[in-house]
């Protein structure tokens, strides 16, 4: 190695592999989130900060949509540290509601708009957020779930808000109690810093969005300089909540993560960074913003920089082909159940993905035949990145214009090299010490961009971290150069016969045959092996393969532990709403077979 390659003591040997420009420390040179998008709107008045159907708004357009609902949040009773619902689809509401809510310290809770029942109710009550920003289409459902929660107040709204001519919009604040008698959750969580909603029993008051920021439009935002009732004690602090974010509880009930100011500017800055993202740049809204993801790595890093964020509603291939091409998107994130969809439409070609310069995948295993695939068909690499909800979204990717190596023990493509100001360890799972060797361990992870904790869960909190250390619960590997290859998931690993096998290295077998769209693996107990390695798979569209084709391909591939001994085809594979295969639906539902039989 040349004196000059050779890394000062201060440096992680992962450093080496950063885009042009990017340094190893957390370049967080703002005071809150709020701060770095003012700053922002006053270096870039004109520019457009958000497309829509067509439609453009520049940065003093969405800033002045974001001053009229944070001016209404407090005359509603907002508070810093409130708790508001963003009840929402990828729509441009949702970006204007985290910048209002950001402008006085209120903190957003992201919520998913397929959540119904018992799901939306469990996390309402445990944050105990007083409002929610929803579609109108949902209101007699929020009312219904939601009277005698925490709540006092919904804003309603629609896919087709900003098809409509502000003009249009009356400015008569439309309200309406809906239930008349509402009890508040009155239960405060132990040590949780964010405000409580305060006991009610006034009812529920809705307001439409297009009236109740007309009317406030025309009154002087607080948090101005020049604002005649101007605040000061608006603006929050770096570490201040500034988004609530629920795990996907799919180990125990969801935890609230609480994401400060710090952790999400830690990773919108990096990953902006990371990407050279500038003038020119559009980033198309594709992974949920009501994942974290979505909400940071898309939304809060497209809004802090000078780019535009390009909205296309719920997404399909269609849409996604239709605004790449017409909108001239360069840059975007989303599962890899996106790409697949991509590869899956009969009539998109390269030519529909000429102006892409960057793409990244997360959220869900990036098998490297699926890679393949896709560029040999569109010309496009698809990188690697990975992030928990705990870490505000990315912190570990594939620098642009790099491919990721594969590791040649498990066929696995590295997720990356950890961002800027995060440090990552690989711990043995059995005994917690820290290991160097290059063998498989569990991935923790420090720096930034970590949660302070979850919302009123001081015993998770003690058992997701280790002296600063989170636990991620992913098995990884880390090679010499600073590469992380995920091996799986600890809870999900397989005991067949004394040996262990992961899910993944089957899965990514399962990928290389030209028929199988999607593939899961999961452990399924048997009364001789202990378990059986069993695999579920779709096929692509006009593909055929029988289960036994499927398991003498995988058996020609692996070692004879390894290879599934069942193979289920099915149509379609059970996701979460940022497209995860669900392994757990399908181990629960093959345990229930097996007991049937």
């Amino acid at each position: 190695m040349a004196a000059e390659d050779t890394p000062t003591p201060t440096q992680h040997v992962w450093t080496r592999l950063y885009p042009a420009g990017v340094g190893e420390a957390s370049a967080i040179h703002d005071e809150s989130t709020a701060h770095a998008w003012n700053d922002r709107v006053e270096a870039y008045p004109d520019q457009t900060a958000v497309t829509y159907r067509g439609r453009t708004f520049t940065t003093t357009d969405i800033d002045r949509e974001a001053e009229a609902l944070a001016t209404g949040f407090l005359a509603r009773g907002l508070q810093k540290s409130s708790i508001v619902g963003v009840y929402l689809q990828n729509v441009p509401q949702f970006a204007v509601a985290l910048l209002a809510a950001w402008k006085i310290g209120v903190v957003p809770l992201v919520l998913n708009p397929m959540y119904r029942g018992r799901e939306l109710r469990a996390l309402v009550d445990d944050s105990a957020a007083s409002a929610i920003i929803c579609d109108e289409a949902d209101l007699d459902q929020v009312r219904e779930t939601l009277t005698g929660s925490s709540l006092t107040w919904v804003l309603t709204t629609d896919d087709d808000e900003y098809d409509r001519d502000p003009a249009d919009f009356t400015g008569n604040i439309q309200t309406a109690d809906l239930s008349g008698n509402t009890q508040a959750a009155a239960a405060a969580h132990p040590g949780n810093t964010l405000t409580q909603a305060a006991a009610h029993d006034a009812g529920i008051t809705v307001d439409s969005w297009g009236g109740f920021l007309a009317a406030h439009r025309t009154e002087a935002f607080a948090g101005r300089a020049d604002a005649p009732n101007h605040r000061t004690d608006l603006l929050p602090g770096l570490d201040d909540a500034a988004l609530l974010t629920y795990t996907s509880g799919t180990t125990g009930p969801a935890k609230g993560a609480v994401g400060t100011h710090r952790n999400v500017l830690a990773v919108a800055r990096s990953y902006g960074a990371w990407m050279n993202l500038g003038e020119g740049d559009v980033m198309l809204a594709i992974a949920p913003l009501f994942h974290i993801t979505g909400a940071v790595a898309c939304a809060a890093t497209s809004l802090i920089f000078p780019i535009t964020l390009d909205f296309i509603g719920r997404v399909n291939a269609n849409k996604i082909v239709t605004a790449i091409r017409d909108d001239k998107v360069t840059v975007t994130i989303g599962s890899i159940t996106v790409y697949n969809a991509l590869l899956e439409h009969e009539t998109a070609t390269s030519d529909d993905l000429m102006s892409i310069r960057c793409l990244y995948s997360g959220g869900a295993p990036v098998p490297p035949a699926t890679v393949e695939r896709f560029r040999n068909r569109f010309g496009h690499y698809i990188h690697n990145i990975y992030g928990m909800t705990e870490t505000a979204s990315a912190v570990i990717g594939v620098p642009p214009n790099t491919e990721a190596p594969v590791d040649p023990a498990t066929d696995t493509l590295a997720v990356g090299v950890p961002f800027p100001g995060l440090e990552a360890r690989i711990v043995d799972v059995a005994d917690g010490t820290v290991v160097t060797d290059a063998t498989a361990g569990e991935l923790e992870l420090r720096g930034p961009q970590i949660t302070p904790g979850y919302l009123g869960r001081p015993e998770a909190d003690e058992a997701a971290f280790d002296d600063g250390w989170l636990r991620t619960g992913d098995v990884g590997v880390m090679d010499d150069a600073g590469w992380i290859y995920l091996v799986d998931r600890i809870k999900d690993q397989i005991n067949a016969s004394g040996y262990k096998v992961w899910p993944r290295e089957v899965e990514d077998v399962l990928y290389e045959h030209p028929a199988v769209l999607e593939a899961a693996v999961v452990g399924q107990p048997d009364d001789y092996r202990g378990e059986t390695v069993v695999a579920y798979v779709s096929l692509r569209a006009g593909q055929s393969a029988s289960a036994d084709e499927l398991i003498a391909f995988a058996k020609e591939r692996l070692a004879a532990y390894k290879y599934p001994r069942i193979v289920h085809v099915m149509s379609d594979l059970p996701k979460t709403h940022t497209g995860k295969i669900q392994r757990r639906l399908l181990r629960d539902s093959g345990r229930e077979t097996t007991a049937e039989n």
